[in-house]
């Protein structure tokens, strides 16, 4: 995928709202609206009725391998890829690191795409954890604090229910333990499984950085109820961090169709690929799914 090289920025030289204003106003990606700081040119692009397009990106705050922090590359990927649906991981508002800057606001600004953001913990006077864009209409979201193991970071499974014309499917997204021991992964797989039985009547997709590999009791577990497209539409390793030599497959798309009634509407996935760019430490990837009535 084409990537447009931008002008790299240097943040740290530079006060907060100063920063956003000039990142805004000399935007490659749209020209800001009068009166509005966030909203840039909407995507002209309609959403298909019978296709969802699915990306899934630890964002890593917007701070690219370069070390600057860029939201316009980020925006720009969701821009060519056309995604309907995007999952965001590590992502933050107000947080002092990325110089307060409310990062869904930003990219719902330089897409078009409605927002939800649900914190996981506070973090540098913000706040830190999972996002989603739609380009659908979102009928409800919530956000689930996963049980903590110890001394584990908080983690959530951030749950939408998003409306595709007579269709409703279920959206989660979430970022999984990074611990070499498996224990909290392993418990926050159980959550997420014993979460999907309050879509009944739904299809469900399920992605994230699960920050574990294929053929992981973590991986296994979870194809006990999901399936894993990459395993069935991927090509090659599909390896997703890092970004550079990148050298393990961490990153997920799941879904099931188990839930739904028998003759209503299911989806299918028919493609999936990781996309190269140094914007994050790690890769993106879309799925495209298809709905059959």
């Amino acid at each position: 995928m084409k990537i447009n090289r931008l002008k790299k920025i240097i943040f740290t030289s530079i006060p907060a709202i100063v920063l956003c204003l000039f990142i805004l106003s000399h935007s490659s990606i749209g020209n800001p609206t009068p009166g509005s700081h966030f909203i840039s040119e909407k995507i002209v692009n309609e959403p298909s009725a019978d296709t969802i397009r699915v990306l899934n990106y630890n964002i890593r705050y917007g701070r690219g391998m370069d070390d600057v922090l860029d939201l316009r590359r980020i925006a720009q990927i969701i821009k060519d890829t056309e995604a309907d649906l995007v999952a965001l991981q590590e992502v933050d508002v107000g947080v002092e690191r990325s110089f307060q800057i409310d990062l869904m606001k930003v990219l719902s600004g330089y897409t078009g795409l409605e927002p939800v953001f649900y914190k996981n913990i506070p973090h540098q006077g913000g706040e830190y954890g999972n996002g989603i864009l739609s380009r659908f209409p979102i009928y409800s979201s919530r956000n689930y604090h996963i049980v903590v193991d110890g001394e584990g970071e908080q983690r959530g499974l951030l749950q939408t229910e998003i409306v595709i014309d007579d269709l409703k499917i279920a959206f989660m997204n979430t970022h999984l333990d990074h611990r070499p021991d498996d224990t909290q992964r392993l418990m926050s797989v159980e959550q997420i499984i014993d979460t999907k039985r309050a879509y009944r009547g739904m299809p469900i997709i399920v992605t994230g950085d699960f920050n574990d590999t294929p053929g992981s009791q973590t991986h296994l577990n979870m194809k006990e109820y999901f399936t894993d497209v990459w395993e069935h539409h991927g090509e090659g390793d599909g390896y997703t961090f890092s970004s550079i030599n990148p050298n393990r497959r961490i990153d997920y798309v799941f879904y099931s169709n188990e839930l739904t009634v028998e003759g209503s509407p299911q989806i299918r996935p028919v493609s999936i690929e990781v996309l190269q760019t140094e914007a994050s430490d790690h890769l993106p990837i879309l799925a495209i799914f298809v709905i059959e009535r």
